[in-house]
């Protein structure tokens, strides 16, 4: 992540899964809402348990809610985490909701880094309960 970031703000951020509506209306307005997290210099990257062939489809699915042409490109990457490496070793997984495998997916956590690397706001939705991307931007 350091590499992403370099001297900016950065927010990582999970989402329980690709092709959802929830989700894919919050990446939808996260994804609307990238110039203004730019202006502030902040770089957003996501995080899910689908795989990176889900994430490009889905993309499309994205754009396509937001208005615009259905590509693979948004403005920031989703990390493909399928063995759910990085969830666990982050906290990020839910407790209560499980995929069809009755395998834990991940919550709806939002981590804000500073120019410095160190976190300095963690939140945690539960999967069920989709969030604001307009008040994550007035946090930042």
């Amino acid at each position: 992540m350091k590499w992403h970031l370099k001297m900016r703000w950065g927010i990582l951020f999970s989402h329980p899964r690709d092709f959802t509506p929830v989700c894919t209306t919050e990446l939808g307005r996260a994804a609307k809402l990238a110039p203004e997290f730019a202006k502030r210099n902040v770089k957003l990257i996501a995080l899910s348990i689908d795989s990176v062939e889900d994430h490009l489809a889905w993309s499309k699915d994205i754009n396509a809610y937001n208005g615009e042409t259905p590509t693979e490109k948004l403005p920031f990457p989703i990390i493909d985490d399928k063995g759910r490496d990085l969830a666990i070793l982050l906290g990020m997984l839910d407790p209560v909701e499980k995929d069809a495998n009755n395998m834990p997916v991940t919550a709806r956590v939002v981590f804000i880094f500073g120019p410095d690397k160190k976190l300095k706001l963690s939140i945690l939705y539960p999967a069920t309960t989709g969030r604001n991307f307009d008040e994550i931007l007035r946090v930042v």
